[in-house]
Formats: structure tokens, C-alpha cells, sequence
């Protein structure tokens, strides 16, 4: 299997595709504007406390207060409680954390009541996004994840993953890792760390103990409350770190900065690999020439297709996520209905789990499959799930089917599932039901290149329409594309764009930013 990852960089916002064997399997897409918030570490302040929940809110500066349960302050909460008391009692000089004394465990059968006053002061990390009414839900245990390790201040300990295998080498990288980790912190050593040298595992070592003491710099300088003290790693540079492998072939990028960002970081976690991340400078739009596009369009919505005229309805409610498999037009199977049902299960159940990685979907999935008679199409349905599910990064737990043929699935959800309109309202009309003449459309695109070209001064732009107006823009030899450029001068360009709806177009300069030349009738 090989692997690419597509970064379609906008003025406004950041698209990420990961495609593999050109098939599209995780997206991500985030205004600028935005920030990815999981993992982002505050100094903030107790708002209320809650003893009925055992918890309390707590105000880090969202609409609305993040959620902190007793269990979630850690174990090593007092000692985390006096070291950040010993950090802002002298704004001038910083107590060592190396001098940071170790107190008694926090007691797992205590109350928040108990442990924390309303006004208190707490260092807290965000684990999951606002999601619909709820606000961030925090921790007191803080970590800080590199590509190989991940550093968690206040403990002595070093752990594996369970996903090494190998004894040896399971004491090796504990060896290694004691040998180097900083007084006063604990490591747990992620899957990629195998095989890994000592000076590697010691360089990203160095750099996540470097963003633990930078923070607790911020928290000593600052006084405002709450105050951002460590800010996770970009939305691309954090998908990489946690995706990236061997099989990753290409990494193409269609802005320098975002390039530059990405490929300064391949060149540390995979020197070897640098060659992979490449500027796109194509004309077409990026996603638009890999098939991401289409790919998107057919991939969101309620109803998703897959083989033979099978499809998916899948229907997103406060609750839970419900789909229901439908065999379509689908033909008989050669076995009759009872292996049409199968064939058509073991589809939905290789495209439900693309899905679920594609829409980020978490919290509880019910599954409802066509009826199946044997017991051993049941277990084969059942195996086929689990193994198609081995992909998933997130945690997820898979039951069997129940006696009403209903799958029940349990996913980690840490943000919003990503849900993308595919429906597309009529640009020209906004609802109206009314519009311009369509044959008067390429007269109104001309009057726009005149005023770009005449009174704004803009020479070189690109104009974006859809695939089927760009072919009727450039029919023929006397095109009209080639009667505007004599007209206007050869800086004028076609390009169409599979994003646009039938009548919309889009403008954009010689340097890529979006030109605005809607008229205040077309953007009511």
C-alpha cells in the first residue's frame, strides 16, 4: 500500500487529504482562523465546582467553560499544585524544576471539593474539542508528544507500547530511555521508536523537555488568566506525526510557507525522506488534479455508494451516528439472497470503516446490516469489521451483531465528526428561483475581465468555472478564450475547477489570492 498526503493551502483555510493507493481514507479541512486546540496547555483559573459530577469548570477562554473531572487531575496533581505556587512566587527568577519536590499520590476515592477552590490557579491540557453544546473536557496530566516519544512531567516511570512485540527490544529502548530522560519525568516510548538509535531518541528528548520548561517560562512571565502556555504543533505538521510511515511516497504542498514548514519537519523525523515533499505548481486547482474533488463529492452527504449499486445512508444525530446498508439495484448473487445479504455486508463493512476515518465520526455507531440467516456469515461480517477497522488510529470497541442484526461500534471521538455539504445552492439565484439568462452568462464574465483589466489594472488572473463552461470557453479555434486575450492581453487564463457549481466563477491573481468581483446583487 503506498501513501500520499494532499495539502490544498487557502487564504482562509487549510484542506489535508491522505490518500491511499490513490484512494482517499482522512481529511481534514480548518479555517486559519481556527486552532487546532487538543493537546494545547493553559494556566487557567477554577470557574465552579461541581460535587455532584465530582468535577468542575474551568475558564481557558472558550465560549463556553471546559470540563475537569477528579480523576482527570492525575495522580501527581499536588506536586504539579505546589511547583506551579514555587514558579509564580518570584516573577523574576525560576525555580528549577529539577528542584521540584515529589508529594504523595493524589487519592483516586477523593472529591474535587476537597482538592480545589473556586479562583485556584491550574495547569491544564485540553484532550477533547467543544463539540456541539459542550465545552473542552481538560486534564492535570500534561504530555508532550514527539514523532518517537512522548515526555510526561512529574513521574519516574518508562513505558513501551504494547505494540513492540519484541522482549528484547522492548528492554533495550527502556534502557536507553533511562539512561537519558530528565530527572522528575516519565516516557512512554511510541510504536516508531523501534530500532531507533540512542542520539535520535536523545535529540527529540531534548526538544519535548525544551517545550515543557518554555511553558512553565510563560506561566512564571504572564499574569493574564487563562493564558495559552504551550500551543500544539500545526493541524499538517500534527497529522504527519502521528500518520507518517515508511509507505508515504509523496507530500505535495501548493503554498511555500506551509512547504517549508512541512519539509523542515520530514527533515527531522525522517532525513531520508525529505526528497518526498514536493511544491505543487500547477495551474489545475490541487485537489482537482489528484481526484480529490470528486473523491470528496461522492464520499460525503447522507447517501454513500459503493459496489454494484450498493449504498449507505448515513444519518448524524446528537446521540449517535446511525447507518443502514442498502443492496440497491444491486443483481443476485450466484448463492441466491442469503449471498447477495453477504456480499453486500462485506462491502458496507470495508466502506463503514473508510467512512469513519473519513468523517472523523466518534461516540456511538449503530450499524444496521442486511438480515443474514447463518450463524457463519454473522462471524464472517463480524471478522471483516475488525480487520477492516485495523487501520483506525482512534480506539474503538466492535460487538458483534445483535439478534436484530444491529452492529454496535464505540469510537474516540476528540472533535467534531467533519461533515461536508456536498449539495450545492444555486450561485446565481440564491434561492430565488430566478436567474439571468445562462446565455448572457459568458457576456457577464467578459464585463468582469474589462474591469479588471481596465479600471482595477489586474493584467495576469485566473479565472475558475466549471469544467463544462471552460469547455465552451475554449471550443474551437477562434475560442472565445483566445478573442479575450487578443482583447485583454494574454494574462487572461481559463482554468476550471470541479468545486465550482454550474454558473459560479472565481478569480484569482497571478500569486494565487482570491480577487473578490461579486457585485452586491450576487452576494445577497
Amino acid at each position: 500500500m503506498t501513501s500520499e498526503v494532499i495539502i490544498d493551502a487557502k487564504p482562509k483555510e487549510i484542506s489535508i487529504a491522505l490518500l491511499e493507493d490513490k484512494r482517499l481514507v482522512e481529511y481534514q479541512n480548518e479555517p486559519r482562523s481556527a486552532n487546532f486546540s487538543v493537546g494545547n496547555v493553559y494556566i487557567a483559573k477554577v470557574k465552579k465546582l461541581m460535587p455532584g459530577l465530582n468535577a468542575c469548570f474551568v475558564d481557558v477562554g472558550y465560549e463556553r467553560d471546559a470540563f475537569l473531572h477528579y480523576l482527570d487531575l492525575g495522580s501527581q496533581f499536588n506536586s504539579y499544585a505546589k511547583y506551579l505556587k514555587q514558579v509564580q512566587s518570584d516573577r523574576k527568577k525560576l525555580y528549577p524544576f529539577s528542584k521540584a519536590s515529589r508529594l504523595p499520590d493524589l487519592k483516586r476515592d477523593g472529591s474535587v471539593q476537597q482538592t480545589l477552590q473556586v479562583g485556584q490557579e491550574v495547569l491544564v491540557q485540553i484532550v477533547k474539542e467543544p463539540i456541539s453544546t459542550k465545552g473542552p473536557r481538560l486534564t492535570c496530566e500534561l504530555s508532550f508528544a514527539g514523532r518517537f516519544l512522548v515526555l510526561i512531567p512529574f513521574g519516574d516511570k518508562v513505558n513501551v507500547s504494547t505494540k513492540i512485540k519484541s522482549g528484547e527490544e522492548r528492554a533495550r529502548l527502556k534502557q536507553l530511555i533511562r539512561s537519558i530522560k530528565p530527572k522528575g519525568c516519565s516516557v512512554i516510548v511510541r510504536t516508531v521508536a523501534e530500532g531507533k538509535r540512542v542520539a535520535e531518541l536523545d535529540v527529540e528528548l531534548k526538544v519535548l523537555t525544551k517545550r515543557w520548561l518554555n511553558a512553565i517560562v510563560k506561566v512564571q512571565k504572564t499574569q493574564d488568566r487563562p493564558q495559552l502556555v504551550y500551543e500544539e504543533e500545526g493541524r499538517t505538521v500534527a497529522m504527519l506525526r502521528d500518520l507518517f510511515n515508511a509507505s508515504y511516497e509523496n507530500i505535495f504542498v501548493n503554498e511555500d510557507d506551509i512547504f517549508k514548514e512541512v519539509k523542515d519537519y520530514i527533515s527531522l523525523i525522517a532525513p531520508k525522506k525529505v526528497n518526498i515533499v514536493k511544491r505543487y505548481k500547477g495551474k489545475v486547482p490541487i485537489f482537482d488534479n489528484f481526484n480529490v474533488t470528486k473523491q470528496i463529492k461522492s464520499s460525503f452527504g447522507k447517501t454513500v455508494n459503493y459496489a454494484h449499486g450498493a449504498y449507505l445512508i448515513i444519518e448524524h444525530t446528537e446521540a449517535m451516528h446511525v447507518v443502514d446498508v442498502n443492496s440497491g439495484n444491486r443483481s443476485k448473487n450466484e448463492k441466491g439472497q442469503e449471498g447477495t445479504a453477504l456480499e453486500t455486508n462485506l462491502g458496507a463493512a470495508d466502506e463503514l470503516a473508510r467512512q469513519l476515518r473519513l468523517r472523523d465520526m466518534g461516540g456511538i455507531i449503530v450499524v444496521d446490516f442486511i438480515d443474514m440467516n447463518l450463524a457463519e456469515d454473522r462471524q464472517m461480517l463480524y471478522e471483516r469489521m475488525c480487520k477492516a477497522m485495523q487501520k483506525d488510529r482512534a480506539r474503538h470497541n466492535i460487538l458483534p451483531l445483535s439478534k436484530f442484526g444491529l452492529m454496535q461500534i464505540t469510537r474516540q471521538r476528540v472533535r467534531p465528526a467533519m461533515d461536508v455539504i456536498v449539495e450545492e445552492n444555486c450561485p446565481t439565484c440564491n434561492g430565488t428561483g430566478k436567474i439571468r439568462s445562462s446565455i448572457l452568462f459568458t457576456d457577464q464574465l467578459e464585463g468582469k475581465i474589462d474591469q479588471l483589466v481596465n479600471k482595477i489594472g489586474i493584467k495576469k488572473f485566473y479565472l475558475h468555472v466549471h469544467p463544462y463552461v471552460a469547455a465552451y470557453i475554449k471550443q474551437g479555434v477562434i475560442s472565445l478564450r483566445r478573442k479575450w486575450q487578443h482583447k485583454y492581453g494574454f494574462g487572461v487564463h481559463v482554468i476550471s475547477s470541479q468545486k465550482l457549481a454550474f454558473l459560479q466563477y472565481e478569480f484569482y491573481d497571478a500569486k494565487g489570492q482570491f480577487i473578490d468581483m461579486k457585485e452586491e446583487i450576487e452576494t445577497k
